[in-house]
């Protein structure tokens, strides 16, 4: 009897599984299917890409990308690289001190931080458009990539904050007594202990700040108007015209501009995954 019950409850557990391997194919073919098409598509003529939707080029036009490149894409790429570099690289040095600060010390003062942090979460980016709008023109910011990057870094920073004081209350308090013993000063406590043993919620850091300086298209619009500082999302819109759009070139640098976060997060997954699981439920 013993027997056939456990007999019956592994059938169930591998029907679980199959149930759940069924279900996630079908999902990932649902997300993965519109990136094939749009490669495909890509690499297809502007009558292909019309008259055969679904099948695949007759003649593969690689010369889409070359295209692609030398018309704008090449620019557009470069501004998404520094504006998303000093915007991570921004974000971090300011996200994990003030981290640090609240997750080591405690006082009204720190509650009180924490609080108008936590409300800077509520703000949404498309609300704030017109104040944002005012005050970078009063700066004379506008149409400067500091138009990008200061937004960017303002939007960023609260969520980033909360996820990296939640991973350092996670480290324990005795080894930073002990550095403190050694003669540790409370920048090298930072430096030395609690940056090394953040690195994956520093990696998911990177990523969700990335995605979001990579991809954003609003701002990015509205405050440049020089086609030379333009960043992808905003620069693409260029690539379409008013009587007849060159949708194979267009698809290429919509290729070209998605490769970097593909890239980036196929070396950081497991330190993503890690970092949101451990920060989510420590602290």
């Amino acid at each position: 009897m013993m027997n056939k019950r456990i007999r019956k409850q592994k059938n169930r557990m591998t029907l679980g599984n199959l149930v759940v391997s069924i279900v996630l194919c079908i999902g990932s073919i649902i997300i993965l299917y519109p990136l094939l098409w749009m490669v495909i598509s890509s690499m297809k003529s502007y009558d292909e890409i019309y008259n055969n939707v679904w099948g695949l080029p007759s003649k593969w036009l690689i010369e889409n990308y070359k295209t692609a490149w030398s018309i704008g894409i090449s620019n557009y790429f470069m501004n998404s690289v520094i504006v998303t570099i000093i915007t991570v690289l921004s974000v971090l040095i300011i996200a994990s001190m003030a981290a640090f600060a609240l997750s080591r010390y405690r006082s009204r003062f720190i509650d009180i931080a924490l609080v108008v942090i936590m409300s800077g979460m509520m703000i949404n980016p498309q609300v704030a458009l017109i104040p944002l709008f005012d005050i970078l023109t009063k700066l004379g910011l506008i149409n400067t990539r500091l138009a990008l990057i200061l937004p960017y870094i303002a939007f960023r920073l609260p969520l980033s904050i909360l996820l990296l004081r939640s991973y350092f209350l996670s480290i324990p308090r005795e080894i930073q007594e002990s550095a403190i013993i050694d003669g540790c000063s409370e920048f090298g406590i930072y430096r030395r202990i609690y940056l090394p043993m953040s690195k994956p919620i520093l990696m998911t850091t990177i990523v969700l700040t990335s995605f979001y300086a990579w991809n954003e298209f609003l701002f990015a619009t509205i405050f440049i108007d020089s086609d030379i500082l333009r960043t992808i999302p905003s620069g693409l819109m260029n690539f379409r015209d008013a009587l007849r759009t060159d949708w194979g070139v267009l698809l290429s640098g919509m290729v070209i501009a998605t490769i970097p976060m593909i890239i980036l997060l196929i070396f950081i997954q497991k330190h993503l995954v890690r970092g949101l699981s451990e920060g989510s439920v420590k602290g």
